[in-house]
């Protein structure tokens, strides 16, 4: 189940890095011959190698990145003209399934797993 949740947050967020790259540069970009929008990908590059070697802090904070690309996704999605708006969908759904990994990773290697028990005051 780590290994899942470990494989799925690496794996949307290179395909997250993918998309914003390929998006910005050839696939639809704001103006002819790319856009300095290619630039959103950076932030992405920072995470790239804890999640790869399954740290858990980092795939804690990555969870809260992936809410800025989803909604910026959301926004696009839903207000770009043509091909831009499927592109932006697109991020959205690689942007909750990134979320999903992180959440679901650090819940099941969470430090809450361990049993506690709780003494009765007099």
């Amino acid at each position: 189940m780590i290994q899942t949740y470990n494989r799925l947050a690496s794996a949307s967020l290179i395909a997250l890095i993918g998309l914003c790259i390929a998006w910005e540069l050839w696939l639809a970009p704001l103006r002819p011959g790319g856009s300095m929008l290619v630039l959103k990908a950076l932030p992405l590059l920072v995470p790239l190698f804890g999640l790869l070697r399954g740290k858990r802090y980092t795939h804690q904070w990555t969870s809260f990145l992936a809410l800025a690309y989803f909604t910026e996704g959301v926004v696009r999605g839903t207000s770009d003209p043509g091909f831009s708006r499927y592109f932006g969908l697109i991020e959205a759904g690689l942007a909750v399934t990134l979320f999903a990994g992180c959440i679901g990773y650090a819940h099941v290697t969470g430090a809450s797993k361990k049993t506690t028990t709780i003494k009765a005051v007099d």
